[in-house]
């Protein structure tokens, strides 16, 4: 039986050690955040599509243990990495997370082991950060003593479909002998193995997927703001577009871009390109049709409210949805946070509805929010708001209800198409 920790317990790294525990691998999950140890070794959840009897599963068949301390690694026969990479203030990369994880494993790795980073980032990451801090470390050398691989996470939580074992996994190896020991790992519990020939092309096929993401929905969104001004909706076009059975497929506009990959990874790409004195101007433009997309949302807003007679300086407006995608909990980076902000510099009183997110938890971006309550779904609180805005559209919100309910909806997801008469933004 293969041993395995995986290292960082978020929404990539559970799912991962979970996996791996039901194909029989002896996992360990490491994080440095004591209250997710403790949940997990109270067999309870954290994530809301990871429920509480798939942890108690594998706790109970003695496959998977949960620690906070790091030198069970020595005891390992792989280290998987899952942690954080954020943007730092200027929107620049932030490996920190990676670096500091490396610092911490570097001590207790020994001959023979296999080391893979998941966390996306840019080309060069693995071969050069990572691998410079392991080998400081440890005292050994990637590729001679220990194996050094990348393998990008493919994670979309809320998505039934999306499976850990069933989503083909890409793999990049520092060496040859590498690459072929991190496969005899993942093969473990993921069904189809994608090698590629370095761990850039791996880190690089990562943000590739992303970019091709960000870069269609920037697409979409313009679209958006053209078809308005000549009274088409652009909901209308890609639902007929989507009908032809080859070159197109199709992507959809929103408030702005959320979650911890789509409006990250491109400036990953973007920083590093210019050390080779390379311009992205097709990604960058994508990323600045993106982040501006609450300023419209926030004008259509200021529309819809004077039509009542209404100003947003004194106005009630709920935000429907905080986390950045339907049915998760996951906030990070949810353009959400950016219209509840916009919306309060401009005077209006802002509250929110979401039953993934029922309490606003304390983080770097946020922590002026942080305590907020979500509130009560019911008539006579919803109906008290001058201005709901739908930001995000779990589904299991009742929304013939908020038809009933809301004397202005204004809709940035099409949710409520069929059912009573918005303002689309």
């Amino acid at each position: 039986m293969k041993k395995i920790a995986i290292v960082g317990l978020g929404y990539v790294g559970l799912p991962l050690g979970l996996q791996f525990s039901r194909s029989g691998a002896d996992v360990v999950g490491i994080d440095i955040d004591n209250s997710k140890i403790d949940a997990l070794n109270n067999k309870r959840s954290y994530i809301k599509h990871i429920s509480d009897l798939s942890i108690a599963e594998q706790f109970d068949s003695g496959n998977l243990s949960a620690t906070t301390d790091f030198s069970v690694i020595k005891d390992q026969d792989a280290v998987i990495i899952c942690v954080p990479t954020p943007l730092n203030k200027n929107r620049e990369p932030d490996i920190s997370y990676i670096v500091e994880t490396g610092k911490m494993i570097a001590p207790y790795l020994h001959n023979g082991v296999v080391v893979a980073l998941e966390s996306s980032t840019y080309p060069g990451t693995t071969d050069e950060d990572l691998r410079g801090v392991l080998e400081e470390g440890s005292g050994l050398k990637a590729g001679v003593d220990f194996h050094l691989a990348f393998s990008p996470e493919r994670e979309d939580p809320g998505n039934p479909q999306s499976v850990v074992a069933s989503i083909p996994k890409v793999i990049g190896g520092y060496t040859p002998a590498c690459l072929e020991k991190a496969q005899e790992i993942y093969s473990i519990a993921i069904d189809t193995l994608v090698p590629v020939s370095s761990c850039s092309a791996a880190e690089a096929t990562k943000l590739t997927e992303n970019i091709f993401r960000s870069v269609n929905i920037a697409l979409m969104n313009e679209l958006k703001v053209v078809y308005e001004a000549m009274d088409i909706d652009v909901w209308e076009v890609i639902n007929a577009a989507k009908t032809k059975p080859f070159g197109f497929m199709p992507f959809y506009p929103g408030p702005g871009l959320g979650g911890h990959c789509i409006p990250i990874d491109p400036f990953y790409l973007t920083w590093k390109a210019r050390e080779y004195g390379q311009a992205t101007k097709f990604i960058e433009l994508a990323g600045e049709i993106n982040t501006k997309m609450p300023e419209y949302v926030i004008k259509k807003v200021s529309e819809a409210l004077n039509q009542k007679k209404k100003a947003i300086n004194g106005s009630r407006v709920l935000v429907m949805g905080l986390a950045y995608k339907a049915n998760v909990d996951d906030d990070r980076e949810s353009p959400s946070y950016v219209l509840m902000e916009m919306l309060k510099q401009r005077g209006a009183e802002v509250s929110y509805y979401d039953p993934y997110v029922p309490l606003i938890r304390s983080t770097r971006e946020h922590s002026q929010w942080a305590g907020v309550e979500s509130i009560e779904w019911k008539k006579e609180t919803v109906s008290s708001f001058d201005c709901v805005l739908i930001s995000t559209a779990h589904q299991c919100v009742d929304y013939k209800e908020l038809s009933e309910w809301a004397s202005l909806i204004v809709d940035t997801r099409n949710v409520m198409a069929g059912i009573c008469d918005v303002v689309k933004a």
